[in-house]
């Protein structure tokens, strides 16, 4: 079995597929209740998302996830998700983070 990371639109969907095949554990109940409370894009564009992020050279696919889950709007949210990583940004790296992620949440709306 390998392991990856997934989205919290990947976990929504996969834990409602599941849920059609019969019925959830408590811990996946609640799994979902979060996914579906938090995750309002589609797994596409969170896919699109991690792709595009992960493209620039400081964002790890563990990074590239959680940008997709969070959304970040301002530079300080940019700044938090990257907080433990030992990786400096720059003002352009913040921005070039923050118009990707505005293209998929200005297209949901």
């Amino acid at each position: 079995m390998s392991e990856r990371y997934v989205t919290l639109a990947e976990v929504k969907r996969l834990l409602l597929e599941e849920s059609d095949k019969r019925e959830l554990l408590t811990s996946q109940k609640a799994a979902l209740d979060h996914a579906q409370a938090v995750s309002y894009l589609s797994v596409e564009d969170t896919q699109s998302i991690v792709e595009e992020v992960s493209k620039l050279d400081k964002v790890t696919d563990r990074i590239a996830i959680k940008i997709a889950d969070i959304l970040p709007k301002y530079p300080n949210d940019v700044r938090a998700i990257f907080y433990k990583e030992r990786v400096e940004l720059t003002a352009d790296d913040i921005q070039e983070i923050l118009d990707i992620v505005a293209k998929y949440i200005e297209h949901e709306n």
